[in-house]
Parts: C-alpha cells; sequence; structure tokens
C-alpha cells in the first residue's frame, strides 16, 4: 500500500479538533509499549519480577488478555501493527511460503523463495513487501502510519522483524518523524550517523542496509546486538537446562534498552515507542519454561523496566506518559504424552535417569514432513536433515523414537553428520499433488499449490488420525470438510496468500514441568520451550497499562486480546484508526473515555463442525493404536458486546476424539 503525502498542518489541527470533538481527550502525552516476548502471566512474582508487580497493582491488570491465532511472534506483531487479524491483513508470520519474493536478509545473503521463509528479517519483510503481487506486506493501514500524519514522533526499538514491522513503510523510504533500531539496523540513516556522533557503535550488520560508502563502522564498533552462546548437553545440539548461565538475549538487550533511554527518549521524547525485546522468549525456546535460565531471564527483563521507569522520572516524564507492558503470547514446553515419554534428569551434560516430579521434557518434536512421506505423500519443509537425538523422543526404556543415522559424504543433508530425519527441501519443480509445510513451533501451515480438493481432503484425513494433531482449519475454497472449521471462522481466511490447511499441534494445559503448566507439540527442533499452538497457556499471555490515561489498582475481568492494543493506544493519543478490528478498552480508561463495566456483555460459546471426521484408524507419535475413530474439536470463545457491537475472543481450540 502506498504511502499518503503527510498532510499540512492546518488539515492536521482540523483533524485533532474533529477527533477531540468526538473522543474526549486523554491525559497522557506519550505512550510506551514495553513488549516481553513470550512473557507468561504466571511468571510475574515478587521474587522475579518485582517492578512488573508493582506496575500491576498500581495500574491496570487484564484478567483475561488473549494473544491473536497463531500464537507466534509476528502474527501478534501484525495485530500490535493495525489491530486487526492475519487473514485481513494478509500475513502469516512467523515462517510462511511466499515462492514469488527475491531479495537479501538482513546478513545480505540471497533469501531462497522456493523455501517457506522465516520473517524475523527486516531486510526479509522489505522484499517481501516489494514483491507480494502489488498487495502491501499489511493490507489494512498501521497505528505508526496514522501516528505520522498526525505529524507525532515515533521510536522503535529491538527484535529484528516484529519492532520493524510496526512502521514497515516508513522504516523503509524514511519519511516521518520516526526512528527505528533493532539488532540488525538503525533507520533512517541520519539516525544511524546521529548515533555513531553520540559514540554509540551500530548493529554490525547495519553495513548491509545501506551499501557500500553510505555507512561505514568505526574499527572497534563490535557487536553490540550479538547473541551470546547456548549451554549444550554432550551430544552438542540439545540445551543443557541446568546451567543457570547468562540468558543469550541479555547483553544485545541491555544495550539497545541504553540506547533508548539515553538517546532516543531524552533527546527526541517521542510520543509513541515500542520496545520489543526478546526475553524472556529466546530463552524459553532454548531451556524451557521454569528452567534456572528462565527465571534469570525474567530478573534481566525486569531490571531494564526499572531503568525505563526511572528514566522516565529523572526526565520529568512519568507524570504525562502511559506505559503498557505486553506479551505477544505465552509459552509452553514442549513435551508429548508422559506414558510414551517420561521426564528425565541431566548430570554432566548428558540425559540421565526418569524423574517424573523434576525432570525435564525428551519428546515433543514432530517433523511432519517425515510423517507426511512415511505416510506416502510428497511433502516438503523447507529444512535439510535434522539432527535432534533428545526432542525427538526418548522412550521410557530410554531408547529414541528416531534413531540417529549418519551421512558420511553429506550427499543427503549437505554436510557430513548424524541426523535424525532426512531433508526436505522444496525443489525446483514440486511433483503434482505436493505439500508445502511452513513449520511454526506450534501451529502448521499446508500450502497445495494446485488447490487440489482431492489432496488436500486426503491429508486431512491423514491429519485426523493422528494424536498430535489438535484443531484443523481449511481454506473457504474446500468448503465444509467434515472434522474442520473454515479458516474464515477464527479470522484466518485470505483467498491470495492464505494456506490450505492450518493445523494446531495437540496440547496438554496440566502438565507441568519444572513448576509451570502447559506442554505441546511442535515442528521437530531441538527448542524445549515452544508457542504457537491453541493452547489456552499460549493464547493467555500477559497484559498491564499504568498512566495517567488509565484506572489505578484495577483488575479487568473482561475479555480483551492483542488485537485491542492499537487501537487503545490510538485513543490515548487521539488517532484515527478505523479499520481496526479491536475494540477501545474503554473500561481500563480514565474520566469520560472510559466505561463502566455494566455496559459490557460477555457471553461464553463454541465452535464445532458440522460433522465429524468418521471412519479414521488413530496413530500415536510412536506408532502404537488408539481405538478412537471419530475426530472432530471445539473453538472455545467468548463474546463481548458494548455499545452494539459485539467482539470474538478465542480461549483454545480442543481436539475430540472417540
Amino acid at each position: 500500500m502506498p504511502i499518503r503525502p503527510r498532510l499540512p498542518r492546518r488539515a492536521v489541527a482540523a483533524l485533532l479538533l474533529t477527533l477531540a470533538a468526538a473522543t474526549p481527550a486523554l491525559a497522557a502525552k506519550r505512550v510506551i509499549v514495553f513488549v516481553w516476548d513470550g512473557m507468561h502471566p504466571d511468571a510475574i512474582s515478587a521474587e522475579d519480577t518485582p517492578n512488573l508487580l508493582a506496575l500491576s497493582r498500581r495500574g491496570v491488570t487484564f484478567e483475561d488478555n488473549h494473544a491473536t491465532y497463531p500464537t507466534f511472534t509476528m502474527a501478534n506483531a501484525s495485530s500490535f501493527a493495525t489491530g486487526a487479524f492475519p487473514g485481513p491483513l494478509g500475513f502469516y508470520g512467523n515462517r510462511f511460503w511466499a515462492p514469488h519474493g527475491e531479495g537479501l536478509d538482513a546478513k545480505g545473503g540471497a533469501v531462497d523463495f522456493r523455501q517457506p521463509v522465516y520473517t524475523e528479517d527486516y531486510a526479509l519483510l522489505r522484499d517481501l513487501d516489494a514483491h507480494e503481487d502489488g498487495h502491501a506486506l499489511l493490507e489494512l493501514p498501521t497505528l505508526f502510519a496514522a501516528a505520522h500524519k498526525a505529524g507525532l514522533s515515533t521510536a522503535l526499538v529491538g527484535k529484528s522483524g516484529p519492532a520493524f514491522l510496526q512502521d514497515y513503510r516508513l522504516a523503509n523510504d524514511g519519511r516521518g518523524e520516526g526512528v527505528l533500531l533493532d539488532e540488525n539496523t538503525a533507520l533512517p540513516r541520519s539516525f544511524a550517523r546521529a548515533l555513531q556522533q553520540a559514540g554509540y557503535p551500530l548493529p554490525a550488520r547495519v553495513v548491509h542496509t545501506y551499501g557500500a560508502g553510505l555507512i561505514s563502522l568505526r574499527e572497534d564498533n563490535g557487536e553490540p546486538t550479538a547473541q551470546g552462546k547456548a549451554a549444550w548437553l554432550k551430544d552438542g545440539v540439545s540445551s543443557d537446562a541446568t546451567a543457570a548461565g547468562d540468558t543469550t538475549p541479555e547483553a544485545a538487550n541491555a544495550w539497545m534498552m541504553k540506547v533508548y533511554l539515553d538517546e532516543v527518549l531524552p533527546k527526541r521524547r517521542p510520543d509513541l515507542s515500542i520496545v520489543w525485546l526478546r526475553n524472556p522468549d529466546t530463552t524459553e525456546h532454548v531451556y524451557g519454561v521454569g528452567s534456572p535460565e528462565f527465571h534469570r531471564a525474567l530478573q534481566a527483563q525486569d531490571a531494564l523496566l526499572g531503568e525505563l521507569q526511572a528514566k522516565l522520572e529523572a526526565l520529568g516524564m512519568a507524570g504525562d506518559t502511559d506505559l503498557v507492558v505486553v506479551s505477544d503470547h505465552a509459552h509452553s514446553n514442549v513435551a508429548g504424552p508422559r506414558d510414551l515419554f517420561p521426564l528425565r534428569q541431566i548430570n554432566d551434560g548428558r540425559v540421565a535417569g526418569v524423574d517424573p516430579e523434576w525432570g525435564y521434557s525428551v519428546s515433543g518434536g514432530v517433523r511432519l514432513a517425515d510423517e507426511l512421506t512415511r505416510a506416502g505423500f510428497a511433502a516438503f519443509d523447507g529444512f535439510g536433515c535434522i539432527y535432534a537425538p533428545v526432542m525427538s523422543g526418548l522412550r521410557a526404556d530410554g531408547s529414541p523414537l528416531r534413531p540417529t543415522r549418519y551421512d558420511d559424504d553429506g550427499r543427503l543433508c549437505g554436510k557430513p553428520g548424524p541426523y535424525t530425519t532426512p531433508g526436505y527441501k522444496v525443489p525446483d519443480e514440486l511433483p503434482r499433488g505436493a505439500l508445502v509445510i511452513a513449520p511454526n513451533g506450534g501451529t502448521e501451515y499446508l500450502y497445495q499449490p494446485e488447490h487440489d480438493a482431492a489432496t488436500v481432503k486426503r491429508a486431512v484425513r491423514y491429519l485426523q488420525s493422528r494424536e498430535y494433531v489438535g484443531a484443523i482449519f481449511v481454506a473457504r475454497r474446500y468448503g465444509k470438510l467434515p472434522g474442520t472449521l473454515p479458516a474464515e471462522d477464527v479470522h484466518l481466511e485470505n483467498a491470495a496468500r492464505g494456506p490450505d490447511i492450518i493445523l494446531s499441534y495437540a496440547w496438554d494445559a496440566d502438565a507441568l514441568i519444572q513448576g509451570f503448566r502447559g506442554t505441546e507439540y511442535e515442528s521437530l527442533s531441538n527448542e524445549r520451550g515452544q508457542h504457537g499452538s491453541f493452547s489456552p497457556i499460549d493464547v493467555h499471555n500477559t497484559l498491564l497499562a499504568a498512566g495517567p490515561g488509565f484506572r489505578g489498582g484495577f483488575r479487568d475481568p473482561l475479555p480483551s486480546g492483542n488485537v485491542d492494543v492499537a487501537p487503545t493506544v490510538a485513543a490515548l493519543l487521539g488517532l484515527p484508526l478505523p479499520t481496526a478490528q479491536g475494540r477501545v478498552l474503554r473500561e481500563a480508561l480514565r474520566g469520560e473515555a472510559g466505561r463502566a463495566l455494566d455496559a459490557y456483555r460477555v457471553a461464553p460459546a463454541a465452535l464445532r463442525p458440522r460433522e465429524a471426521a468418521a471412519g479414521l484408524r488413530t496413530q500415536r507419535l510412536d506408532g502404537s493404536a488408539l481405538p478412537a475413530t471419530r475426530y472432530s474439536f471445539r473453538v472455545q470463545l467468548k463474546r463481548l458486546t458494548v455499545e452494539g457491537r459485539t467482539y470474538t475472543y478465542f480461549d483454545y481450540a480442543a481436539p475430540e476424539r472417540h
């Protein structure tokens, strides 16, 4: 979508007067949204997050907040950016298939768009925006674009991909009053130069943003946003969840927050900021929820919140700044059923004996391309050989579910070495009836390039017969297949860009690992923590707010969602955001802008396929049979009605097998 010319000052003034007449003015001069990536609301505590706990007590705690499904970072980043859902936006991050793109990634390397692409990369997002067949990357306007049209200044700091997505067109052409600093770049170039002149190093990959001669790094620049090294078991690929060392994003997060606090905030005083940092998410992925490293990640993130609050006080900005702390999703541990794969100890860098009370998972990874290939499908996921000796699954007797094999000459895997599943790169020419899978942790996207109904129906029935599959949604073009719901029912329909099949892996919201509930199957990797599923653990995330625009000491019992954050921020700043699908969280606002709780009606509801799938032979991940022959699922939700409009919040989707 092309950027419109900025409005003249008179037009801006007239627009703001109109908005002021329609909406009572709020007290805040600025809004800062601080995203704690992957923050589990149950992890707020006096021990690990005292600053966050204090903020929740003096401001608003949204007790029933919902991440956008699929509960990926980039899907929720698009909701933060627009107040809308992935289907209407035509954006399906984190990983999706867009085979007609071209370009370079943030490292300056060529991207192979035949494979599903991973969108946590500002340069790749630029590529997609430039090659999406005349469509904008996001098919609805953004909050940051509205801010710039109204003459407001903005700042984005943090994780490459989700931060950039908030203002991807501004950062692309340098227009407007905005700056961005992420792990790979600083935009626009005038901002990058200003940082250098102030004595700061730059992200080392910034040179790929501007090309030769436009930006040069000092000899002592270093790599201020480099990720730290993880601790591994003796196998070299599985994390040692007992290591209790530094978390990998800790130093980079601290450096980016320092730049924001010492350079951006005092000198630019942006009206709207988003600071998006990797902890605890990256640490959860590597080591798991509840691990010693997880607690360290929480403490490090909370310390940064304390620094932000102290800086606002020192600058005299605390009294007129609204601070919103939100997570893009919550997080689960990766694990299969305990009766197949019991938890185990870790000793001396190796998996040891069974420990059902306080052990770590040794299972939960599903290589769907491998499973489908074994069943006779032509399936590809864009990955080469994977070596996951632990998370592929260790049975109760200690034997591996996927034995290690070796590719000594590298012809199969691209390099010699061990593997547990072979490669499934998308070939130059796909066979007819092929399935391309975009692995996304707790949810998978499946594409059938010819949209062949028979292939899709056969794939759906296979998936319904696997215990590790939870909910299944299909594109509207296939009608109401038994045991499925249309993607549009959960705001995921997009005829041009949408997947043919969307599945959430199965989950267990009660399973306990390291003191935290919630496990799920995931796309095969060596990660101990994951999200993306339709589990209530992944869906119910953190949202807190404090400042002059918000009520004090208020626990909001109404359902809310990440899709509501952008319209609420827009209301705080007096900005129009007419295409938002979320609502303004007025029950949490002060004064005339607020609404009493009795103005809202909330009703629980559920969605189910019209017809169950029958005649199935259900199997578990280890190949053993279950007696179930019928499959369906339930999407549990709430409908909130206020002022004649109804908003839907999805709590979870759970399979029903009989």
